[in-house]
């Protein structure tokens, strides 16, 4: 009994050193998205909102904040008060996922934000300020372009991945030197399958929200062209 004792401690020890291994970031459960952990910060959300008079747990930014980056989940308000510890997959964590809000005023809604494309569009907005001035390539709508990227010194153009196709997803810039993420063909398909009346200059962009965990971060708004019905840049 005594050896069988140590054996499994012997195994318990080598099972909890093979996972410290590994850095946080990379564990599995750190870069998948779950739904029930969605609803646990949702739960959170709304009981902090209930006790606070209609407070909700943010974070501060600034007003001209692109909308689907602006609420942040504060998670330092709802721990461990309303929930022991964000998920394993947020960025407080180590995972690779911002916790935000949409519908902030009229139905505080918790979705995920992917921050691998944030690395990404940080590193071409690197290479853009070591050049001096963004690679135009074509002109896409007024004041949007496409990037050549070989100018930047790509080997490839680089991609980011769609939360909600898993396509992979141009970039483009616009005449101020913002880079953003093409969503258009995520559109494109969402669009031949909804049923929700969309009028020519409507942000469409949250026909992509209403039955996905995500949102399209560092998107451009969109509308409908009034001939195609096809997703293309609003201009404002």
């Amino acid at each position: 009994m005594k050896w069988k004792m140590l054996a499994l401690l012997f195994a318990l020890t080598a099972l909890l050193l093979s996972g410290c291994m590994f850095p946080k970031e990379e564990l599995a459960q750190n870069q998948v998205p779950y739904k029930d952990q969605i609803q646990a910060v949702q739960q959170a959300v709304n009981d902090f909102k209930k006790d606070k008079g209609g407070i909700l747990p943010i974070k501060t930014k600034e007003a001209d904040t692109p909308i689907y980056q602006k609420y942040p989940i504060d998670f330092k308000k709802i721990t461990p008060q309303y929930m022991a510890e964000p998920p394993g997959n947020a960025f407080e964590s180590g995972g690779i996922f911002q916790y935000v809000l949409v519908d902030a005023e009229t139905n505080p809604t918790v979705k995920l934000l992917d921050l691998r494309t944030a690395e990404a569009i940080r590193d071409i907005n690197l290479r853009i300020k070591t050049k001096g001035y963004p690679p135009f390539g074509k002109e896409i709508s007024k004041n949007v372009y496409s990037i050549d990227f070989k100018k930047l010194g790509y080997q490839e153009p680089p991609y980011a991945i769609s939360p909600f196709t898993n396509k992979n997803l141009t970039f483009v810039v616009t005449s101020k030197a913002e880079v953003f993420v093409d969503y258009r063909p995520d559109l494109f398909e969402v669009l031949k399958n909804t049923k929700r009346e969309i009028k020519p200059g409507e942000d469409i962009r949250s026909i992509l929200v209403d039955n996905s965990m995500f949102v399209p971060a560092y998107s451009l708004p969109y509308t409908i062209d009034p001939k195609t019905n096809e997703p293309i840049f609003l201009q404002k």
